[in-house]
């Protein structure tokens, strides 16, 4: 009888444990309590880009972010590789950004889960020396956690600024 009341007691426990992961299903809100510091951390950075400011676009990281996308490869670079590349970027480039849009999304119970902010908008890149115009059209997700972004990935269209250049696009030989 006892090891009938153990099986059974074993059954219950394991049907509530299945219950229980099967009832947390992700969950994604636009409002959450840091929406809006989270919101001001990434206007923070892209102000600061626009401003040539690269100590201040660093700033605002966590130490051991990683921000990815960014040359147009998948490759990661930390926070001084960042700051490596937009030192270069704004030395060349006036960065003018416009029709900006953020939105703070809170998920929960998922691979992402976090507080993020996805921004688009167009950054217009200005050559100092030619004054030649890029318009590039760009997509942003950004992890905020304590006030500092841990994770940045961007979207842009590469192919734009490559042509925008001069660069050609061949198709392959048949």
């Amino acid at each position: 009888m006892k090891i009938l009341k153990n099986i059974i007691a074993l059954a219950i426990v394991l049907m509530l444990t299945i219950m229980t992961s099967v009832a947390q299903e992700p969950t994604v809100t636009l409002e959450f309590q840091n929406a809006a510091s989270a919101i001001e951390v990434v206007q923070k950075y892209t102000k600061a880009l626009q401003a040539g400011d690269v100590a201040t676009m660093n700033a605002v990281f966590a130490p051991n972010a990683m921000i990815y996308g960014l040359g147009g490869g998948m490759d990661s670079l930390t926070v001084a590789q960042h700051k490596e590349y937009y030192t270069t970027s704004t030395t060349n480039y006036k960065h003018s950004l416009s029709q900006e849009l953020y939105l703070p999304v809170k998920v929960t119970n998922n691979w992402n889960e976090g507080e993020w902010v996805l921004a688009w908008g167009t950054n217009t890149l200005t050559n100092k020396a030619t004054g030649k115009k890029i318009d590039v059209p760009y997509h942003t997700a950004s992890a905020v956690v304590n006030g500092k972004i841990t994770f940045m990935r961007y979207w842009y269209d590469m192919l734009n600024i490559l042509e925008t250049q001069g660069f050609t696009l061949t198709p392959p030989a048949n």
